[in-house]
């Protein structure tokens, strides 16, 4: 790595650090505002504090390709203004030198963003989702990658297929006594909510445990009295944010096995896969503008232009996204597609300023 290539580097990720810290700092301020009006019993300012801090490294990993954007066309740009790259492009150094001194700067951004996203945020954000359902029931929600449990008193139940119309299939029961030693076990094929805090299960299969014997019945239908809503049960529900790419692989393959819908899951899986593409390409963005644009071009226009360039992208992906989910198409094309595009344009771009 020459000078001007380490130096080229070294400004943008400092440049592009600069700009994650003051939009992950905006972003929590944002839902700080959001989680106040939650504020209520176990749910207090500590809780909400410590659920910012875990739910950080999710946001921070999805920042990396704004703030590479965004740090990368004041850092150039302000190279433009103060002529360093003219000065650059007269010692013998070309467009395409300065274009692989910045993707050497994405590939920096990129594994720092696979690092935080594979590595820490699934950890964290599971951990903050179940701090805020625990703060505000009262009770333990944790997720599994092959089901779901829930504790309500001295009872656990494990859920492992949830239906989109809100019944809940495949449901186990374990009741333990104050010693924690199991006392029933029950098992149902479908449980269907009412009103009331009252579910209907379906297709029972009850045990009863005790020292002296093990007593097993059957029973078409009963009515469960719990205070799990089909709310708190959203709320636990899997969330592609809490999956590591090998676990969204995994839990992929398991509602495929059980013929459940994973379009969601594979989209979110293709979108983690091709992430760090996206910082390239927002990088690749910043380099048209900066060399095209004239020096006169102050840090607020320059700042406008990148997040119109990130808010039309963002928006693009998600819309293709959308599509993709309502009409069934590949995930990876639906994935891939708005990066490809905006990559295209970033390439017309840069051929008509040189």
């Amino acid at each position: 790595m020459n000078v001007l290539t380490h130096y080229i580097v070294k400004e943008i990720l400092k440049g592009s650090f600069i700009a994650l810290i003051l939009l992950l700092t905006l972003f929590n301020l944002f839902t700080l505002a959001d989680e106040l009006k939650d504020l209520k019993g176990a749910y207090d300012l500590t809780a909400i504090f410590t659920y910012l801090a875990l739910t950080s490294p999710r946001v921070c990993y999805e920042l990396v390709p704004a703030a590479a954007l965004l740090g990368s066309l004041f850092v150039l740009g302000a190279m433009g203004n103060n002529r360093e790259l003219i000065a650059m492009r007269a010692t013998g150094v070309s467009v395409f030198d300065i274009i692989k001194s910045v993707l050497v700067a994405g590939a920096i951004l990129a594994t720092f963003s696979v690092c935080v996203g594979e590595l820490i945020a699934p950890t964290t954000e599971a951990k903050a989702q179940l701090l805020k359902a625990t703060a505000q029931n009262q009770r333990l929600v944790s997720n599994a990658k092959y089901g779901l449990w829930l504790r309500e008193g001295e009872k656990f139940i494990n859920v492992r297929k949830l239906e989109t119309n809100g019944e809940l299939s495949d449901i186990s029961i374990y009741e333990l006594d104050n010693q924690a030693h199991l006392q029933s076990v029950t098992h149902a094929d479908k449980a269907t909510y009412l009103q009331n805090e009252q579910w209907r299960l379906e297709n029972l299969a009850q045990s009863q445990i005790s020292i002296e014997k093990m007593q097993a019945n059957t029973k078409t239908e009963q009515i469960w009295q719990t205070t799990i809503a089909p709310d708190l049960v959203k709320i636990a529900v899997v969330n592609p944010d809490n999956l590591s790419l090998i676990d969204l692989a995994q839990y992929i393959d398991f509602l495929k096995n059980n013929q459940q819908k994973s379009q969601t899951f594979e989209f979110a899986f293709w979108g983690r896969v091709l992430n760090p593409l996206v910082t390239f390409v927002m990088l690749l963005v910043a380099t048209p503008f900066v060399i095209g644009v004239k020096r006169g071009v102050n840090v607020g226009s320059r700042m406008m232009i990148g997040i119109v360039i990130g808010m039309s992208f963002n928006i693009l992906d998600k819309i293709f996204g959308h599509v993709g989910l309502i009409y069934d198409f590949n995930p990876f094309l639906m994935a891939i597609f708005p990066s490809l595009l905006v990559s295209g344009l970033s390439f017309y771009a840069l051929r008509r300023t040189i």
